[in-house]
This record gives structure tokens, sequence and C-alpha cells, in this order.
């Protein structure tokens, strides 16, 4: 199942300029998300992070994968009409600058969920290249 930009604001509340997720091209309920951010010039962020070297934060990096995987968790029927909050962030290591142009692909796996927290595995990939990988912890609220 694919979800396009409509659908994923249906699901977190997130609106531009802080939804960094473009779809969700996988979903496992509960377990799993795949989301796709195209990076281009016009990002905001680009133009100050920095002049004439854009890259992307890595704090917005985690962030997409944090909202993937909120998709994940809010996806259950459990969880609708909430909302997920950072926990905590884990080991998270940045291994390549993701530039304008990039193809940002967002993997994030939920290996824990106990009532209202959880935890979840997320890296970025540009290509087939690790860009970011972090351990996320979740709230819902």
């Amino acid at each position: 199942m694919v979800y396009n930009i409509n659908d994923i604001q249906n699901i977190i509340p997130h609106r531009y300029p802080m939804l960094l997720i473009d779809k969700i091209i996988e979903i496992q309920e509960g377990q799993k998300a795949v989301g796709i951010k195209n990076l281009t010039m016009n990002e905001e962020f680009f133009q100050g992070h920095f002049p004439g070297n854009p890259v992307m934060p890595g704090v917005l990096i985690v962030e997409a994968l944090a909202q993937t995987g909120a998709v994940a968790i809010l996806s259950l029927e459990k969880f609708k009409n909430k909302t997920v909050y950072f926990g905590g962030i884990k080991s998270a290591r940045f291994k390549k600058k993701v530039l304008p142009g990039d193809t940002l692909k967002l993997v994030t796996e939920i290996t824990k969920m106990k009532a209202s927290f959880g935890i979840g595995l997320a890296t970025a990939y540009v290509g087939d290249e690790i860009a970011a990988e972090a351990e996320l912890i979740f709230a819902v609220e």
C-alpha cells in the first residue's frame, strides 16, 4: 500500500515545513514503515545549512525517520487520533551527507511496543548507502 502526502497528513499531525515525508511506500501496521523524501534545493533548511555547501541537518534526518515510525505506530487502530512524541534518541550515527537532489529512503522498524511506549530501529538510505541510523524511543499520547 502506498500513502501519499494527504494520507500521511491524515495519520500524523505534522505539516509543512515540518512534514519530512513525501510518501510511504510500504507499511506493516504497528511494525514497520518505509518512507520517501525527495530533496530539492527549495528545502528551507538548505538555505542556511550551509550556504554554498547545502547539507540536510542530521537532526532533520532523525525527525524524518521518527515521522516514518509514527506512521507505523499510528496505523494501529488502538492509536488512531493519538500523537507520537520522542521519548529518546539513542545511538544516532551519520554516515553520508544528504544533499539537494538526493532521494532519502526512510526505514523504521518498531522492535518493541509496551503500552504507550515503543522502540524503533531506523535507517536512512541514499541509494544503497546508509546515510544515518538511530534507535528511537516513541511515546504515544
